[in-house]
């Protein structure tokens, strides 16, 4: 295909298919109607509510106090229905409210400005917005030419392309520019939900991968160990040599590598799987007594402390309490040892609080690690609680955490290192679609308020005070009287004999405006002065309609 032809084919309009058009109409139609709110409603209503109080009554901005109750009713319901219409037929509506409004003398602005509007907004193809602007447009002037017949030549024609631009055209782009917007927002946070779920993917993925390689090197390792140590604590046991606290004692150690192994096992099974939350079952808040036996066996002086109502519990924040009181368990005997503990199990009204407090040591020890308080602290973060570790005033050391009834777990997703794909760009004209628009609406603004400042700069000396008119009297000389009528520039009202009552039989009339002016009247002032046989035969004045 060549550059040309594709070019051409990229500027004609997608046209729908006209067996399935109906059906993608109700469709489409139907799914908007499912998501309309009561905000939406009462906007709806509200700016229908404007519509009347401005175009229909009391008639703000059509000024035609004289009609009809029953016709006024009847243009109120016409009204409402074509703004109505605009939902379901946006172009239709505005073509027919172009027509009405400027086809007669006292048409709905504010209807009109709202349909434009509309329109911009819900026609999608802007090979559609365009040929709909550019009809609309003709429409336009053929109904200036029939509803403001007095408004012609070069000024007439900018007053109707004035009117045109601020009335249609300006909401039409505005319009169309607030869609572009919003469906540029749209799909800026739908491909951030997508980049979103993709990088929790891909976390996910590394997670597992590192997960199962530090499970394997568990198994290999401390698997082995803890085997060996299990096994040699049985031969040891057997023999016939050690006493009683001897035999013991290797008794205790030998249950102590057997749980070790089955808790190894358990922590690869967790590592292993695709949830991390779930975890052995047996480990939970009501395991701690288990745990303080099995730590009094082992030669601990440690106490158990619990308090309050007991709160079901999801399984991550009862497994984090299990694992807070093992590791202040370990710790004491580690660091502490023949030091006494107070293990405590307090449910408080909106939060369970599990504390481990050891006294100082008889003996100096030296200092962990402390990677396991850092694990520690990882596992009660991701349960949704706050933990506390640090030396006790007397001596001792404490470790307490918060941790909630609920299951309000922190997100867990790191953000991923790999670099994420540079988004389409837009290309063709659809690159400048809503540029396009706010430029447009620029345009028509600048246009029109540079127009009419210049309009408004020019001095306008052909006009006729009331001193000058009361003045002249019918009879006197047609030179005299010209002579008198000031000349010049002429303000551009287009023709001034619009509106006039007939002129005198052979008689040829000379037209001015007046210099004082009524706006309430909404037309403007003109004083006629007609000649015949070189005598003024008569002055009138006359109003004519803007």
């Amino acid at each position: 295909m060549t550059p040309v032809v594709h070019r051409v084919q990229r500027f004609r309009p997608d046209l729908p298919d006209l067996r399935e058009a109906p059906a993608a109409f109700l469709r489409t139609h139907a799914a908007r109607f499912a998501r309309v709110t009561p905000w939406r409603v009462a906007r709806e209503v509200f700016a229908v509510l404007v519509m009347l109080a401005m175009d229909v009554f009391p008639g703000w901005l059509q000024g035609d106090w004289r009609t009809s109750g029953l016709v006024l009713a009847g243009v109120g319901a016409g009204y409402v229905a074509l703004y109505l219409v605009r939902l379901l037929f946006p172009a239709l509506a505005l073509l027919i409210g172009t027509w009405v409004v400027f086809g007669h003398e006292h048409g709905g602005l504010v209807m009109i400005v709202m349909l434009a509007y509309g329109a911009g907004y819900r026609i999608a193809s802007w090979q559609r917005a365009l040929f709909t602007a550019v009809l609309a447009l003709a429409l336009h002037m053929l109904a200036w030419g029939v509803s403001t017949p007095g408004l012609s030549g070069p000024f007439g024609s900018f007053v109707m392309l004035t009117v045109y631009g601020m009335a249609v055209a300006l909401p039409f782009l505005v319009g169309r520019y607030t869609a572009q917007r919003n469906a540029l927002v749209a799909a800026l946070q739908e491909r951030e939900e997508r980049v979103v779920r993709e990088r929790r993917m891909v976390s996910r993925q590394v997670r597992l991968r590192e997960r199962n390689r530090i499970a394997q090197d568990m198994h290999d390792s401390l698997g082995h160990r803890l085997s060996l140590i299990s096994v040699h604590a049985g031969a040891l046991a057997l023999d016939t040599g050690l006493g009683e606290k001897q035999r013991e004692a290797v008794q205790v150690l030998r249950s102590a590598a057997l749980t070790a192994m089955e808790e190894l096992r358990g922590v690869i099974g967790v590592l292993r799987r695709d949830e991390p939350e779930e975890d052995q079952v047996r480990r939970t808040v009501d395991a701690i007594d288990e745990l303080v036996e099995g730590a009094r066996r082992a030669g601990v002086r440690v106490s158990l402390v619990r308090g309050g109502q007991p709160v079901p519990l999801p399984a991550k924040v009862s497994h984090a309490a299990y694992r807070i009181a093992q590791e202040g368990l370990t710790n004491a005997s580690k660091h502490a040892p023949g030091a006494s503990v107070q293990v405590t199990v307090k449910y408080e009204p909106d939060a369970l609080v599990v504390e481990v407090r050891n006294n100082p040591p008889r003996t100096k020890r030296p200092e962990g690690s402390g990677f396991g308080l850092i694990g520690l602290g990882e596992r009660v973060r991701l349960a949704g609680g706050m933990l506390h570790v640090g030396e006790l005033p007397a001596g001792g050391f404490r470790i307490a955490a918060v941790l909630p009834y609920e299951d309000t777990a922190a997100a867990d997703d790191e953000p991923s290192d790999e670099v994420e794909p540079e988004p389409a760009k837009p290309t063709g004209i659809r690159k400048w679609a809503g540029v396009g628009s706010i430029l447009l609406a620029g345009v028509v603004v600048v246009v029109v308020v540079g127009g009419y400042t210049w309009i408004g700069s020019q001095p306008f000396t052909k006009v006729v005070d009331q001193a000058l008119y009361d003045s002249i009297q019918v009879g006197q000389a047609e030179a005299d009287v010209m002579a008198r009528l000031p000349g010049g520039a002429e303000p551009p009202l287009g023709d001034l004999s619009s509106d006039a009552p007939p002129e005198p039989a052979g008689a040829t009339c000379r037209y001015r405006v007046a210099d004082e002016q009524s706006y309430r009247s909404r037309a403007t002032r003109v004083v006629r002065f007609c000649f015949a046989g070189g005598r003024l035969v008569e002055k009138t004045t006359h109003l004519q309609g803007m």
